[in-house]
């Protein structure tokens, strides 16, 4: 079994979850993060806790691409990592499928996470063979072994960066393995 850790940032209104990035961490050491490209950038602008937790770990631009990023940008949209959603589909179907036929996905909180990851290929049924159809949930797994949420690894930083928060999931998934095993 090879396990992936991922974590999503997304725009959610109670109707749809809207892709804003995605990083995923897996256990032969690869790692992926991406922003779309698609994503609703107006309605994001309106959303206070997203423009305060989210936007500031979007790709900013760095030292004089930084001073080329016009401010009214909500990130640098020409930075690498910002990519069409379709891109995004086809990269982390790749990702998925060479971590082998026998993958799990791992999230904290991760409903939310796996239904925008499934829609990343349209409906439920259309996920790629190779794509598991459900998410392991780090916080169920805590409360079976009989741990609370102050109980676990702390993350120091980057909290709603994707590719942090996936890191910081592999870590407390491992935390929680190895306390399962004990």
């Amino acid at each position: 079994m090879t396990a992936i850790d991922y974590d999503l940032e997304f725009l959610e209104d109670g109707r749809t979850i809207e892709l804003i990035s995605i990083g995923m961490v897996c256990d032969d050491g690869r790692q992926y993060y991406a922003v779309s490209s698609d994503l609703p950038k107006r309605k994001i602008r309106k959303h206070k806790w997203l423009m305060e937790n989210v936007v500031p770990h979007l790709p900013q631009g760095h030292g004089d691409r930084r001073n080329h990023v016009p401010k009214s940008w909500l990130f640098d949209y020409a930075d690498p990592a910002v990519k069409r959603r379709e891109r995004i589909a086809d990269e982390v179907m790749d990702f998925i499928r060479a971590a082998g036929p026998d993958v799990q996905l791992w999230a904290n909180y991760g409903a939310y996470d796996h239904v925008c990851l499934a829609q990343l290929w349209g409906r439920m049924i259309d996920l790629p063979e190779g794509v598991p159809m459900f998410t392991n949930d780090i916080q169920q797994e805590a409360r079976r072994l009989g741990f609370g949420w102050d109980e676990l690894p702390k993350q120091e930083s980057s909290e709603h960066n994707a590719l942090a928060d996936a890191r910081h999931n592999q870590v407390v998934r491992r935390w929680l393995a190895e306390r399962a095993t004990s």
